[in-house]
């Protein structure tokens, strides 16, 4: 079969087989997330296949397969601790699968599943957000925040989204938040304008450390904050701990790496999301198109992911 390696080299590979609770997937459709160009760039012996966002059918299935059938419709992000969905045919595990809404195609399908896991697990998992409350979203532009934004709105959350260029003002916009500031001014300053001192959740989906004694100061006492990446420096905690606030992290890859006994939520929760597109609850967050998918096409979407300025997905599809 062919694939890509994380080189940009196109390589052959033997289509594999699977066992156990694994679907093996034709793969008509791959999205690529900033962890695609981290995982790149950590030392490998030899080819790796990259690639955590899918849609395709069912090839074949192992023999403890109980969720999915041959010919079906699926879309997922999969596991980080194997081989991506940078190829023609991919072994995943069905728990963390869901059908492909019927109202996207497999390119559109493709650009949802780690996103809207991500928002998904930060907001319900995480943070436990309450209906009625306020939400501070930081990068509500980025691929997280166009499918969090939507979320947030459905489970019933007053939405302040983070923008700095005028497409994304306009993107944030136009998928439901209910205001817009600028995360490279002050936020503060901002936030009263809008008649608001304090936010009751906050969700960074940009960079921590930028953005951490912003957190501190805005979250309102007793509130509860996520964040996706990692801190490249210490944070100072005295802001936080005298408001009691709770600070969680949000790694979508956490329930299949460790096989955690509530794995099976990845599968449930992105067949309510695929419910909700089709009700028009939520919309799609493709933005670009490339075809087919190729090792020089891939370069050009990391490369594109790389300068920050993105607005919602980029997505590969079909094969050469």
């Amino acid at each position: 079969m062919k694939a890509v390696a994380h080189t940009f080299e196109d390589i052959e590979l033997p289509k594999p087989t699977p066992t156990g609770h694994d679907l093996l997937v034709k793969v008509l459709a791959i999205s690529v997330n900033p962890v695609d160009y981290k995982q790149r760039k950590l030392a490998s012996p030899s080819p790796r296949v990259l690639g955590w966002d899918a849609a395709g059918t069912v090839e074949a299935v192992g023999p403890e397969v109980t969720l999915f059938k041959p010919g079906a419709a699926v879309y997922y992000a999969g596991d980080v601790t194997r081989p991506g969905a940078n190829s023609e045919f991919h072994l995943v595990d069905e728990r963390i699968v869901g059908r492909k809404p019927k109202s996207l195609d497999f390119a559109q399908a493709a650009a949802v599943p780690l996103t809207a896991i991500t928002a998904w697990e930060a907001f319900f998992d995480r943070m436990k957000v309450k209906a009625g409350a306020s939400l501070l979203i930081i990068g509500g532009a980025g691929g997280v925040g166009s499918i969090g934004i939507q979320i947030a709105k459905v489970a019933g959350l007053r939405v302040i989204a983070t923008a700095s260029r005028a497409e994304s003002i306009a993107w944030v916009k136009q998928l439901g938040a209910d205001h817009v500031i600028d995360h490279r001014k002050p936020m503060r300053a901002q936030l009263e304008a809008l008649g608001t001192k304090q936010v009751d959740y906050i969700a960074n989906f940009n960079d921590l450390d930028t953005h951490w004694e912003a957190m501190g100061d805005l979250i309102a006492p007793q509130g509860a904050m996520v964040a996706i990446v990692g801190n490249q420096k210490p944070l100072p905690m005295d802001a936080v701990r005298s408001k009691s606030a709770t600070l969680c992290w949000e790694l979508m890859f956490t329930r299949p790496r460790f096989k955690t006994p509530d794995m099976i939520e990845q599968h449930r929760l992105l067949e309510q999301v695929a419910d909700w597109l089709d009700a028009g609850k939520l919309r799609g967050t493709l933005k670009e198109t490339l075809s087919p998918i190729n090792a020089a096409n891939l370069r050009k979407a990391h490369e594109k992911l790389e300068s920050g300025t993105m607005i919602g997905k980029l997505v590969l599809k079909g094969w050469s």
